[in-house]
């Protein structure tokens, strides 16, 4: 039996005036699915919400491996925090290092990155806090529409059906509405319509397991476009299908895009990667998320796992199982 503390931030331990503040918490019901899982296979579970007091309640009660959900508090760097602190702490952790969790909250640096991996990204521009540019020169190779978008953020913060611009009115409209209140990067790239797939990884190393892509299906087609308001009332707006009915050339470019991305990246233990396909079915890399929602019946990456054949109490002691094997940690 090994103690296992679940670091976390959960919904209204924090106050929110605005609902997407608290986008990326995990909800209690979450966190505890998530102890279950891990209690069921033997484990000791304490849930640590990551508060300023988190790195003394562990020194005081070390355990043997956190299980990380923690989304931080503040900064663009803010997934990276407890992660850093474990590291510091020498305490083994479930899923990504900073560096990796920290480098891919930009998305803009990620998408020039991946692409020297041979994948392929929509074409953009990163436009800087407070930057209103009389003209963005490498958006006018390409024609409307464009995506606007933070370019530090998750669980589709900041993005919704307005966020798909057809001139340069909406654009510069997009760009002040995603900068008002405090000013932000904002990534302006090509709106690639098409179909909406998603790809699960789990484990590292040759027992990486890459689950069967998932397709998003939209019920209404004018733009689609998976935001976080769809996400909030998924049944409303979405269906999936799991394996994606796809081309098993296409399924294929998908797996090799997603473990090159995991390879570039160093992503460790478990992974969400979103892409679209065109009318060619060319695919583009649309955005990585390693530490993806858990919450069972709702987040993309158990529900994949799920149609995969992997219920939700495996899914979860497969991430610790796959963190203890990097640290060769016996369970």
């Amino acid at each position: 039996m090994l103690k296992v503390a679940i670091t976390c931030n959960t919904k209204g331990t924090q106050p929110a005036a605005n609902p997407e503040d608290e986008a990326e918490f995990d909800s209690p019901e979450t966190v505890q699915a998530i102890a279950d899982a891990l209690a069921q296979a033997g484990h000791q579970v304490e849930i640590e919400e990551a508060d300023d007091e988190l790195p003394q309640r562990l020194l005081n009660n070390r355990p043997d491996i956190v299980f990380n959900i923690a989304e931080g508090l503040n900064g663009r760097g803010r997934e990276a925090q407890v992660p850093a602190m474990l590291s510091y702490l020498g305490i083994p952790y479930t899923g990504s290092d900073e560096v990796t969790l920290a480098a891919v909250m930009d998305k803009h640096n990620t998408n020039r990155l991946l692409e020297t991996y041979n994948v392929y990204t929509p074409v953009s521009e990163l436009i800087k806090a407070g930057v209103y540019p009389e003209y963005i020169e490498i958006l006018w190779e390409i024609p409307y529409p464009f995506v606007v978008k933070p370019n530090s953020e998750g669980s589709s913060k900041g993005i919704s059906d307005s966020s798909i611009v057809n001139s340069w009115d909406e654009l510069i409209a997009a760009l002040e509405r995603g900068q008002a209140g405090e000013p932000r990067d904002m990534l302006v790239e090509e709106y690639i319509e098409g179909r909406e797939i998603t790809v699960g990884i789990l484990g590292n190393g040759p027992q990486r397991r890459i689950f069967r892509p998932m397709e998003v299906i939209f019920n209404d087609l004018s733009q689609p476009i998976y935001s976080y308001e769809v996400k909030q009332d998924f049944r409303r707006y979405v269906s999936y299908a799991c394996p994606a009915d796809i081309d098993e050339s296409v399924e294929n470019k998908l797996i090799e895009y997603a473990k090159n991305a995991c390879d570039a990246l160093n992503i460790r233990d478990m992974a969400r990667l979103d892409f679209r396909l065109d009318s060619d079915n060319q695919v583009y890399f649309i955005e990585i998320n390693p530490l993806p929602g858990l919450a069972p019946g709702y987040s993309d990456f158990p529900m994949i796992a799920e149609y995969n054949g992997m219920d939700y109490t495996a899914l979860i002691q497969a991430v610790l199982d796959s963190a203890l094997a990097r640290y060769g940690i016996k369970p």
